[in-house]
């Protein structure tokens, strides 16, 4: 049976590999493996996502980094927001192997490392969440993360996705208002949308007058 990087517990022979970017002003170093997500280099739906992050108000409070994969994302956000208590899932047990891996690499601390299906493992409520859907999963996998994700976020939490619009952005748009959430679309670039969604939105324009 083929595996994928959604796989819990994948049984590919390893094939280290070892690279260095620096992104936001950042220089970072990442371990990765095979049956993980985009494994030679931070794919473009995950960069455009995190300057989209980077550009709104600062996080603060409770991060969760779901479907955190080798790491970026979490290690990307606990670099440039040190204070905030960072929160990172993910199903595949190489995947978190590594996430831990990247986190001592690039001298983070003070993060935890869960390996979760969806937010089964994972407790609390959270200030942000963060999530570049498993789109090859399917609509059921990621809707219900979508659903999960909802529920854990606070009274004025934060729920960032970034998805392609042939991949179904305007779909996922409309459950995340199916579950009651407000949607706003904060930017579109080369077919990606990143998307947030909350119990009480409101546009970072709104926050900043």
């Amino acid at each position: 049976m083929t595996q994928h990087y959604f796989t819990p517990e994948p049984d590919a022979a390893h094939e280290i590999s070892s690279w260095q970017t620096r992104f936001a002003g950042l220089d970072l170093t990442f371990e990765t493996d095979r049956q993980v997500f985009s494994r030679l280099a931070l794919d473009y739906g995950t960069r455009y996502l995190l300057e989209t992050i980077l550009e709104q108000p600062p996080l603060y409070g409770r991060i969760l980094d779901l479907g955190c994969g080798y790491g970026p994302v979490g290690i990307v956000l606990k670099r440039r927001y040190p204070h905030v208590e960072m929160i990172m899932s993910d199903v595949n047990h190489r995947a978190v192997a590594l996430a831990r891996r990247n986190l001592r690499l690039n001298h983070i601390q003070y993060v935890d490392v869960i390996q979760s299906d969806g937010l089964t493992s994972v407790s609390g409520r959270f200030d942000t969440i963060v999530l570049n859907p498993p789109i090859r999963a399917g609509k059921v996998v990621v809707y219900r993360l979508f659903a999960e994700a909802a529920a854990a976020l606070t009274d004025t939490g934060r729920f960032y996705i970034v998805i392609q619009k042939k991949q179904g952005a305007p779909s996922a748009e409309k459950a995340l208002m199916d579950l009651g959430l407000t949607v706003e679309r904060l930017g579109r670039s080369a077919g990606y949308w990143v998307l947030c969604a909350g119990k009480n939105q409101h546009t970072a324009a709104e926050e900043n007058q």
